[in-house]
């Protein structure tokens, strides 16, 4: 009630007085809640045990905290929070945030709010300057994302700038070397109602610098696929077409040709080891080797391609709406159905036709 309302005297007196770093910390948060426009804001307590510490008894709260931005949240963002709470004088305080807690934005710093045309841009640590270009990135992505993926979907994003990789990681629950040269990740739940949870896209400093102009385009309309066909992507959606289409409409507006994009793939078949199978969902996990993981987004988007060309886009379009919204699990049958069912394939042969476009476009 007290972030709601805007009452920080209400919203410290819930922190343990003796707490004192603790306290500092919570009055730059709550001043970070503050700045955003938020529209919910809700705690949900799912279990709570007794523990002691230092000859003291406490209580540890494992808590759902839900929240929504104003004009960028359809659904709220739900995040995990275990609070310790300390009795003193009769009376109970929230007095530290314990390990395996989410992290927030909010949390590491003085927070800035850009606001595009149909965006939103939260930075810690960042210039104003540098936000206001993330948030022209992210509007230009929209309008691209939106002329080819001409479904329903918020066209609005929420991107959230932290001030480093550690920082990135932190907020992915992960570790730093994992999204070591990856330039930027979606968050959210694939699912096929319109009530999916939010999605944030979330930059990492260092590699998205080092990116030219075209290559952050490039990236954060990727990202924005991802927003816009979250609803449409299921569970037996496989990562070669849902990160493929998310480059094959990326690419829209470049010049980059098949030889250009596909550098590890290049490099495979001018060896003669062009892949002989559609990469699975284990060749995208972050972490793994990197010219191994080009190779499994170059040969989706290649895959991806490869059904626009012959079979056009809205037929692309289609064929990833009809796997996503199969409601199967077994994801190679699904795939079968929809290629017979959308490209009049079987999935071996239309892996052929794939091994076979990528020898003609890189050869």
């Amino acid at each position: 009630a007290a972030v709601r309302s805007g009452d920080e005297r209400r919203y410290l007196a819930a922190v343990d007085p003796r707490a004192e770093r603790y306290r500092e910390a919570q009055r730059e948060v709550f001043a970070n809640l503050r700045r955003l426009p938020l529209t919910q804001w809700t705690y949900r307590v799912a279990g709570v045990r007794r523990a002691e510490e230092g000859g003291r008894s406490r209580l540890e709260a494992h808590v759902r905290l839900q929240y929504r931005l104003r004009g960028d949240d359809r659904a709220p963002v739900t995040a995990t929070e275990r609070l310790a709470l300390t009795e003193r004088d009769g009376r109970w305080y929230v007095s530290s945030e314990l390990p395996h807690s989410d992290r927030q934005l909010w949390e590491q710093g003085e927070i800035t709010v850009v606001r595009g045309e149909n965006s939103m841009v939260l930075g810690v640590g960042r210039s104003r300057d540098v936000l206001e270009g993330l948030a022209r990135d992210a509007d230009r992505s929209v309008s691209a994302v939106d002329r080819v993926w001409q479904r329903k979907w918020p066209r609005r994003v929420v991107v959230e700038a932290p001030d480093s990789l550690r920082r990135m990681a932190q907020l992915l629950d992960a570790d730093e070397d994992t999204y070591e040269g990856i330039a930027a990740v979606t968050t959210g739940e694939a699912g096929g109602a319109s009530k999916a949870p939010a999605d944030r896209i979330v930059i990492n400093p260092r590699a998205y610098g080092l990116l030219s102009e075209e290559g952050r385009q490039v990236v954060v309309t990727h990202e924005t696929v991802h927003v816009a066909s979250r609803t449409r992507t299921g569970s037996s959606t496989p990562l070669w077409l849902s990160e493929g289409l998310a480059d094959w409409i990326g690419y829209q507006g470049t010049e980059r040709t098949p030889k250009e994009a596909a550098a590890e793939l290049l490099g495979a078949v001018k060896k003669g080891e062009a892949p002989r199978e559609l990469p699975s969902d284990r060749d995208f996990r972050f972490g793994n080797d990197p010219e191994a993981l080009g190779r499994a987004y170059e040969s989706g988007w290649l895959a991806c391609r490869l059904i626009a060309d012959e079979w056009g886009d809205e037929k692309l379009m289609s064929f990833y709406e009809r796997v996503g919204e199969s409601g199967g699990t077994d994801t190679k049958s699904v795939l079968a159905r929809a290629l017979r069912d959308e490209l009049g394939l079987s999935l071996p042969e239309f892996t052929q036709r794939w091994r076979s476009y990528v020898r003609d476009e890189l050869s």
